[in-house]
């Protein structure tokens, strides 16, 4: 069926270049805060906002309120996907990038519990559950701006680089951490310096400021994919797109949830829990820290970054091979690697240094094959009416299942196991088993109609 002339004239003024760009850097942005955040959650915050006297327990505090903000993302995903899927991708994508960004800067200039005693946890709380707010309508709107505007038998490919954002963000954030913790270092390699827990800590947060500035530089310039401006010519918005994906698509948003949840759990296990294990000390004097690998916050990172670099290339990678061979099938083998990577953790991190840079690597390299190929799927799922909201509803909903209580759990079943990680690769192994039933009864979406 021939495009309408309005949508003709509409497709060329988001040219590849522009697309990639817009659909990449404000991912990027919002998960270089939501990173930001996490790593604060292990190294600064339980000491400056939750000063318990427990190790472990103002460790949990703080990734409770880290969680907090996954509960937020299902309602993000509903207002900017109600206004997403009504007036257009363009304006909802500058509204949730601010809202990340505002919210972002704000947290670097929080007291502290010395300061403002209970007042301060909870100011962390409001502006913790603004970026999940945010990051709720961020995504799907990157996702469509991609995958709208990709050329045939492409999508999940452009699809990709939404996704890109993760481990782009995750590098910026952890290497600025990185740069402030050696010109304020520490002479407690387990510990932040005085400098850092006073002020440093702040500087990764106020520096969002500026990238918000040039991705909204970026998104101001796009106009509206093809397919939403025929949907808007031919009349087939909704007025409650909500309603709508509830009454008419409640199948696919079940199975996009599930979709997402081995994925969400290995991304924050990966992250934000491994952070705290290779951190930890190997015989620590305190009854009350779990044993962990011993590594030094700095040395730690270091390997983290080197995973992560995995992560952004089979990220890539996972685009041709989901145009090639189906979506479907792509993931149904990188969960099977997921559950079996998951099982294994116990002999690879009891291996040594090179055991764990192996894990991570392992680890990281099925995030992207898992991660990327979501870009295109979840959107596929739904026509272009409640597209929005469907595939942020799902996307956000699973992150409630998985990433909101994935650092929490892991830690519980890390004390429960004497220091051991090996409950935690089983319930990745388990989440992984729920993704994978998920993909066996569904169909595939690779020749789907984006434009319906």
């Amino acid at each position: 069926m021939s495009a309408s002339p309005a949508v003709a004239q509409t497709a060329p003024a988001n040219p590849r270049s522009r697309v990639v760009l817009a659909s990449l850097i404000g991912t990027t942005i919002e998960f270089y805060d939501f990173y930001v955040y996490a790593t604060a959650a292990v190294l600064v915050f339980p000491h400056l906002f939750f000063p318990t006297g427990d190790a472990t327990t103002a460790l949990l505090q703080s990734f409770a309120v880290f969680g907090a903000a996954m509960v937020a993302r299902p309602l993000g995903a509903i207002l900017f996907g109600h206004l997403g899927d009504k007036h257009g991708r363009k304006a909802t994508l500058v509204g949730a990038l601010l809202t990340m960004g505002i919210a972002t800067f704000l947290i670097g200039l929080l007291p502290t519990y010395a300061m403002v005693g209970w007042l301060a946890p909870l100011l962390l709380v409001v502006l913790r559950i603004a970026q999940g707010f945010a990051l709720g309508g961020e995504w799907s709107g990157a996702a469509l701006v991609a995958t709208e505007n990709a050329p045939k038998g492409k999508r999940a490919w452009y699809g990709t680089f939404p996704q890109l954002g993760a481990p782009i963000g995750f590098i910026i954030a952890n290497g600025l951490f990185l740069i402030i913790a050696a010109v304020l270092p520490s002479d407690d390699p387990s510990m932040p310096s005085q400098a850092f827990l006073e002020w440093g800590w702040r500087i990764p947060f106020l520096f969002s400021v500026v990238m918000v500035i040039v991705g909204l530089w970026v998104r101001l310039r796009l106009v509206e994919s093809a397919a939403f401006s025929k949907a808007s010519a031919t009349g087939k918005l909704t007025k409650t797109p909500l309603v709508t994906v509830f009454k008419l698509h409640w199948r696919e948003l079940l199975l996009g949830t599930f979709f997402m949840l081995a994925t969400y759990v290995l991304f924050y296990l990966m992250t934000t829990f491994s952070l705290s294990y290779g951190r930890s000390p190997l015989n620590p004097e305190d009854p009350s820290v779990q044993p962990g690998l011993g590594y030094s916050y700095n040395t730690f990172v270091l390997m983290l970054i080197a995973g992560v670099l995995f992560f952004g290339v089979f990220t890539l990678v996972s685009g041709p091979l989901a145009d090639k061979w189906g979506r479907r099938k792509t993931l149904i083998w990188v969960t099977l690697g997921i559950i079996v990577f998951g099982m294994l953790w116990v002999p690879l991190l009891g291996a040594g240094f090179a055991g764990v840079m192996i894990w991570l690597i392992v680890g990281f390299s099925l995030m992207g094959l898992t991660f990327g190929p979501m870009g295109a799927l979840l959107p596929e799922l739904f026509p272009t009416n409640v597209r929005y909201t469907g595939s942020g509803i799902s996307y956000n909903v699973s992150s409630i299942l998985g990433a909101a209580v994935a650092p929490f759990i892991a830690v519980a079943l890390w004390s429960a196991g004497d220091g051991s990680p090996f409950w935690v690769g089983v319930y990745l192994a388990v989440m992984g088993v729920i993704t994978l039933i998920a993909l066996l009864v569904s169909k595939e979406t690779k020749d789907n109609d984006i434009d319906a």
